[in-house]
């Protein structure tokens, strides 16, 4: 229980330092942190690449938002935006900058609007979306004859409740296009405008917005209503199948109560053939204390995940923070895997208690590491977001070892047993 708490609070805190604002409230005027995230396919969305890998014009120096470990490993690469949207100032077509497209930039535009390309951005730690062009496919059959478009005027509508920022839309304008169609340079003048309006919802309350997709919590009575029928399915096959067991094993020991004698001369058949077996030590003890370990490791794990969902600590859009939580968790429940590990392995009457700690700490990292190394070798190939550093990653996880092995003091009781 001391541990569900340290978590508690280590979340609690990451979500309060998250923030760009220590409280999230402004005056007239004020600069409100505005940063571009990601750009992928829409129809993809484990697909995702920095906003200014595709020719965007900045008006000035793009600076990377520090960001914690969670963030790094959910993909984000928030990057200050290049649109300015003051606390409570109306603009109107404001012009960002103005770009001279070469063929190829052209080229890699069209490309992204083909693939149906959307960006992400983030206004005071709220998402917006939107989609990069269209593509006019009307009355016409051939696909050499589509045209594409791109969209260079963002309107944003800003909803705040006195000093905060409750909502932000984000919206393009279908009489702003760009022609992209042919292998030639382009003039673009990137613009936006942006509305503020008040409302009356309260801070508090402006993720409930997010919370409206068919896979979060105003749609939990259905999953509910399938675990519960799931679970009773599951007990009444259970029941059965003991009960059928429970009337062969009692037919089988009332038989031999009344007949003793006879019973030592009749033949074994049936479940009566593993009454040898059952205080026999396995063959390969270690893998199975090892694997018993790692599994209760990751039944506490997840144990505590659903517990942190319950209280709310993820809420919709909260960036990093179950990455975090999986993290940090898996850390400090690694002691349970090296006692649990270590303990079952001594009631099977090992003796190289070390191995089987080692073990222990590898038979889920190993694999995992390295099929996390074969995908982000990939994700670097291909310069996604979803790429980190191998640094960073040979670091966190050596960490979470390590955490293994300094429960290796458990396995000296073994040892002098």
């Amino acid at each position: 229980m001391g541990w569900f708490v340290v978590v508690l609070l280590i979340m609690s805190s990451a979500s309060l330092v998250r923030a760009d604002s220590s409280d999230h409230r402004y005056k007239a005027g004020d600069l409100v942190p505005l940063y571009a995230n990601k750009v992928g396919p829409f129809h993809n969305p484990s697909e995702t690449y920095r906003y200014f890998d595709l020719p965007f014009c900045s008006p000035g120096a793009v600076k990377d938002k520090k960001e914690a470990l969670g963030e790094v490993l959910n993909g984000d690469r928030l990057v200050t935006a290049p649109y300015k949207l003051d606390f409570l100032a109306d603009k109107e077509s404001e012009i960002v900058c103005k770009k001279k497209l070469k063929k190829e930039e052209v080229a890699q535009f069209r490309s992204a609007v083909t693939k149906d390309y959307y960006f992400q951005m983030y206004y005071d730690d709220l998402p917006i979306w939107g989609f990069l062009g269209k593509v006019d496919k009307e009355r016409k059959a051939d696909p050499s004859d589509y045209k594409y478009y791109l969209f260079n005027h963002l309107h944003f509508e800003v909803l705040y409740n006195k000093d905060r920022v409750i909502e932000i839309n984000a919206r393009t304008d279908p009489s702003a296009l760009v022609d992209l169609t042919e292998d030639k340079e382009v003039n673009v003048n990137f613009m936006y405008t942006v509305k503020w309006k008040e409302t009356n919802t309260p801070f508090d309350k402006r993720m409930e917005k997010y919370s409206q997709s068919s896979s979060l919590p105003h749609h939990l009575e259905i999953h509910w209503f399938s675990i519960i029928n799931s679970c009773v399915t599951v007990l009444l096959l259970t029941g059965f199948l003991a009960t059928i067991l429970m009337r062969v094993l009692k037919n089988d020991f009332v038989k031999y109560a009344h007949d003793e004698e006879t019973a030592d001369d009749q033949e074994e058949t049936g479940w009566k053939y593993i009454h040898g077996d059952v205080f026999r030590f396995p063959k390969y003890k270690s893998l199975l204390a090892a694997a018993t370990g790692s599994g209760t490791q990751l039944f506490t794990l997840t144990t505590f995940i659903f517990i942190l969902a319950l209280v709310g600590v993820f809420y919709p859009y909260n960036r990093g923070a179950l990455f975090t939580a999986l993290v940090v968790i898996y850390a400090l429940t690694s002691g349970i895997a090296g006692y649990t590990a270590t303990s079952f392995y001594c009631q099977l009457e090992g003796t190289n208690w070390v191995r089987n700690l080692l073990l222990t700490g590898s038979l889920f990292c190993g694999p995992l590491f390295l099929t996390f190394c074969f995908l982000n070798t990939v994700a670097i190939a291909y310069s996604a977001t979803a790429a980190l550093p191998f640094g960073t990653n040979c670091g966190d996880i050596s960490h979470m070892d390590s955490s293994n092995i300094t429960f290796a003091g458990i396995g000296w009781d073994c040892w002098k047993k």
